[in-house]
């Protein structure tokens, strides 16, 4: 197995190589200049160890330089819950013709040429633009991202200002930034298709991957030969997980849930210090007692989690930010979402809302000993739910 790459190094080098491993499932582009640049000493260093680690372990190819290293993860997929943040839909259809752009515009142009270079490509493809602010923004949102990538340096001026700026592109980097493959694909959805697809190992590469990049695993969404290949090899993954990337991984009868004990791979922190993480965090047991089963999993109504979520805020009225609380619609949307993002929760087809049997573990329990006159609380049986304790997911 290619940990055994590991196996070659001082417990030093070990330890750098997974420091530089752990940057680069985090940041999978690190460049001078750029956060945690400070690294790339050390990535390049160690480029042989954590290119076959990478190849090995989750089927990625990582290509490292002097000045910059890129790992090339599996793309999105169907994934709703992940993208930049700093960019809508609109923006992201920017950012594909603003690169499609700046392959043929050399080293440096002025940004009203960009733009028009962009609008060019929008027309070749179809796509309808306008001079709204709408547009501008996302216009602007996609050139903002380019320059905190490196790929664009405003050399004089910027690209959100109102005068003309001179913009510097960084052609290696801009060649480097495309997952999937451009010239198989033949349509949008075939080019998320294959940057999405598994490694050359098959299921044992898609499921690494779904580990290392999810914080619950539920046997339920599994093929068959998925579910089997990882329950009979569960406690093998987790010890590599640990090993090779610092990750602990809970191992119970509906999954595997992962979490970082650094927080450092953390995408969101939960519980957490938000008025919506709190009100999340403490409606969990109110909705996983008051729902039907469907294949473990908890069904609540969207007035369910509305008439709880109202509770909460009126039984606490200081506890909570005015802001968050002045909507109560969109407090359960937020509350909803977050639990989307963490896996633990998803929407039925009759719309209904499923939680996942892992949110038990996240049940909040109340400060001090109970009373003497009262039974304790049994401990649940090892190896059958992922509520044991407390902590942060991934």
């Amino acid at each position: 197995m290619s940990v055994d790459v590991l196996d070659r190094l001082s417990e030093i080098d070990q330890a750098d190589a997974v420091r530089c491993a752990r940057t680069l499932l985090r940041r999978p582009l690190v460049r001078t200049g750029g956060q945690e640049s400070e690294l790339l000493p050390l990535i390049y260093r160690h480029r042989a160890v954590l290119s076959e680690l990478f190849a090995g372990i989750l089927g990625y190819r990582l290509v490292v330089e002097r000045r910059f290293a890129r790992l090339y993860k599996s793309g999105p997929g169907h994934d709703a819950t992940r993208g930049e943040a700093t960019l809508t839909p609109r923006g992201y259809a920017y950012l594909a013709l603003t690169l499609a752009s700046l392959t043929g515009v050399g080293q440096q142009t002025l940004l009203s040429r960009l733009v028009t270079a962009i609008r060019s490509a929008a027309a070749d493809a179809d796509i309808e633009v306008s001079d709204d602010l709408g547009e501008l923004r996302a216009i602007a949102s996609a050139l903002r991202y380019l320059v905190s990538l490196g790929v664009l340096t405003e050399t004089e001026g910027t690209v959100t200002g109102e005068d003309e700026a001179l913009l510097t592109i960084d052609t290696t980097l801009l060649g480097q930034l495309v997952a999937g493959p451009l010239g198989v694909a033949t349509t949008p959805s075939e080019l998320i298709a294959l940057a999405a697809r598994p490694g050359p190992r098959g299921v044992e590469h898609a499921l690494r991957r779904r580990l290392v990049e999810n914080p619950v695993t539920h046997y339920a969404d599994l093929a068959d030969d998925e579910a089997a290949w990882l329950r009979k090899r569960a406690r093998a993954e987790s010890r590599l997980l640990e090993r090779c990337f610092g990750l602990v991984a809970e191992v119970r009868h509906e999954g595997i849930a992962v979490t970082d004990p650094e927080d450092y791979l953390t995408d969101v922190s939960f519980p957490g210090q938000s008025t919506v993480a709190r009100v999340a965090l403490l409606a969990l047991p109110d909705l996983l007692s008051s729902g039907e089963q469907r294949d473990g999993w908890v069904a609540v109504p969207v007035e369910r989690v509305t008439t709880v979520c109202d509770e909460l805020v009126d039984a606490y009225p200081a506890a909570w930010s005015k802001l968050m609380v002045a909507s109560i619609p969109k407090l359960v949307d937020d509350v909803l979402q977050l639990l989307l993002s963490l896996g633990l929760a998803r929407q039925a087809e009759d719309g209904a809302w499923l939680l996942s049997p892992a949110a038990h573990r996240w049940a909040p329990e109340p400060d001090g000993a109970p009373k003497q006159d009262e039974e304790p609380v049994p401990e649940p049986e090892p190896g059958w739910s992922l509520f044991d304790h407390e902590g942060e997911t991934r």
